[in-house]
């Protein structure tokens, strides 16, 4: 068996060739293993302040370079960051599809399973090209259906001979 160094306390040691060429036999123990682990980097969430650890490889994986405790903080964060007008599809200081719709005559119901809840309702581009935004091409769906439209083909086909 080759003699290998320790990542963590460089320590020589036996280890199986299978286990080198895997990628293991790193570590002379569990210990050191772990303690080559934890070597973490306390950061400061965005949004609260909060004191958390992140591993190196995730710090420097990061777009924004902020850092969040937990996904609820992230969430505030992005919801500050990427609305109103920073949003994608935010024209003219509205959501140009929903106002399409909601500004025409088409009743606020889905077209498949007939629901008239508002908040479960998104608006549907029936040719799947999200830049023709003309109302003929716009039909107002549940999550769900909208969801079985866009991938089970039996259900898209219920929604073209509804709409035809």
């Amino acid at each position: 068996m080759p003699i290998v160094k320790c990542k963590t306390c460089s320590k020589e040691f036996n280890a199986k060739p299978c286990h080198i060429k895997r990628g293991w036999g790193k570590y002379c123990s569990a210990k050191c293993h772990y303690l080559d682990m934890i070597k973490k980097i306390e950061v400061t969430c965005a949004v609260c302040g909060k004191k958390s650890f992140r591993v190196p490889s995730k710090i420097s994986r990061s777009a924004s370079q902020k850092f969040f405790c937990s996904k609820s903080c992230q969430t505030k964060w992005r919801n500050v960051q990427y609305s109103g007008d920073r949003h994608w599809n935010w024209q003219r200081k509205f959501s140009s599809y929903r106002h399409i719709l909601d500004s025409s005559t088409v009743k606020k119901i889905c077209a498949l399973c007939k629901i008239a809840e508002p908040r479960v309702l998104a608006v549907h581009h029936i040719d799947l090209n999200r830049r023709n935004g003309d109302l003929n091409n716009l039909v107002w769906l549940c999550h769900n259906c909208r969801h079985l439209v866009h991938h089970d083909n039996m259900e898209r086909r219920k929604l073209m001979e509804i709409l035809v």
